[in-house]
């Protein structure tokens, strides 16, 4: 029997629609979990926001004050004989406090107080070639810590004045009185109780600090976390009122390499103060408690105090500075004083307006010009022989 084409076609459709209901059956039961059924979704909307960056740690601002002060020499000379009545150990006795009694006030509510100690402290009588050499009793520390000094710089030529066992004593009495000292070539950290870490590099090197030497204790202050940098330089010359060219230069040097303050010392006479860059330049001190003299040819002295301002993101800078004019005793300033024994040994600030007050803003500005400069030491060789 022949089966017509038509009936062929038509079963073999209707073949292929019941395999279809029979697929679409079973899907639709899951028996086929492994095949994922998809569910059409709505576009995401790509993310136009910017990301808030992170906030950064701060801190409240603060402001810190550094003193400084010159040349704190607490002996005679060895040819003045210590009972006498213009000698400085006639003068103090035991009273350690005497010295800083007028110008205490000055240095309790700052954060740091530097000055130079150009004497050596013995309890032994020791013997010295130099003409100039000063020793001073061990006891004679507390004038620095009542007076509220919180670190010497020892980098001196006074500090040789006795050879070794000099300094070795000297070293033994700052110890004692838990005094901070650096020495020659010698680099200290310091945090103040209101949390500033300072850096000082002490230097001397025969009145020449290497150049090369101070770059580098510069990076190593601040590879040690220094904030803040004090390089302090014994250097020049006696009784000169202008810096020489190769101090400029190791100054601005230290400056550009990362210190903030320049501390000088050495020429018994102030000299100019100079912002440069971000740093301070203070090119000398002068003389402060100067037992070298009872009457320095010199009788101005200051003290500088430089503002420090720590910022809200913990950065550092000077934020200016304050001078204080005084004189290296208070006779000139209260008795008018003026002969050979004028100095009693207490640095006494000027009278507001006088014209020594002005004289030394002179000398800082660097407009002050001297009547002469240098020293002749020769007179005082042949009366002392």
């Amino acid at each position: 029997m022949k089966i017509k084409r038509s009936t062929i076609v038509f079963a073999v459709s209707l073949l292929a629609l019941i395999a279809v209901l029979i697929v679409r059956k079973v899907q639709n039961n899951n028996l086929w979990p492994d095949v994922p059924v998809r569910e059409a979704s709505a576009p995401v909307a790509p993310n136009t926001e910017a990301t808030p960056a992170p906030e950064l740690p701060s801190v409240d601002e603060q402001d810190y004050v550094i003193s400084l002060v010159g040349d704190c020499t607490l002996a005679s000379a060895q040819f003045i004989d210590p009972s006498e009545h213009r000698s400085i150990e006639y003068h103090i006795q035991q009273d350690y406090s005497y010295p800083f009694s007028n110008t205490r006030e000055y240095f309790e509510s700052d954060d740091l107080t530097l000055a130079n100690l150009e004497c050596v402290l013995s309890d032994v009588n020791l013997s010295s070639y130099e003409q100039f050499s000063f020793r001073a009793p061990t006891a004679y520390a507390e004038i620095m810590t009542q007076g509220g000094v919180d670190f010497v710089t020892v980098a001196n030529n006074h500090l040789g004045d006795f050879g070794t066992a000099g300094e070795e004593f000297t070293y033994m009495a700052l110890d004692e009185h838990n005094l901070p000292y650096g020495k020659d070539g010698e680099s200290k950290l310091i945090t103040t109780e209101s949390g500033l870490t300072i850096g000082i590099y002490c230097a001397y090197e025969h009145l020449n600090p290497d150049p090369d030497q101070a770059e580098a204790a510069i990076r190593q202050l601040r590879a040690d976390g220094a904030e803040y940098v004090i390089c302090a330089f014994h250097w020049g010359k006696e009784l000169v009122y202008s810096p020489f060219d190769s101090q400029v230069e190791l100054a601005h040097r230290c400056i550009d390499a990362g210190a903030d303050l320049i501390y000088g010392s050495h020429s018994h006479c102030l000299q100019p103060v100079e912002e440069y860059g971000n740093g301070l330049i203070l090119y000398s001190m002068g003389n402060w408690v100067f037992g070298g003299s009872t009457a320095p040819t010199d009788m101005d002295t200051a003290i500088i105090q430089i503002h420090v301002r720590r910022n809200a993101d913990g950065s550092i800078h000077n934020n200016g500075y304050t001078v204080i004019p005084c004189c290296v005793s208070s006779r000139p300033v209260k008795e008018n004083y003026s002969g050979d024994n004028y100095n009693d040994y207490i640095p006494t600030p000027y009278t507001e307006g006088s014209n020594a007050y002005y004289r030394v803003f002179a000398k800082l500005d660097g407009s002050f010009t001297p009547e002469s400069e240098g020293r002749d030491y020769s007179d005082v060789y042949a009366q002392y022989g």
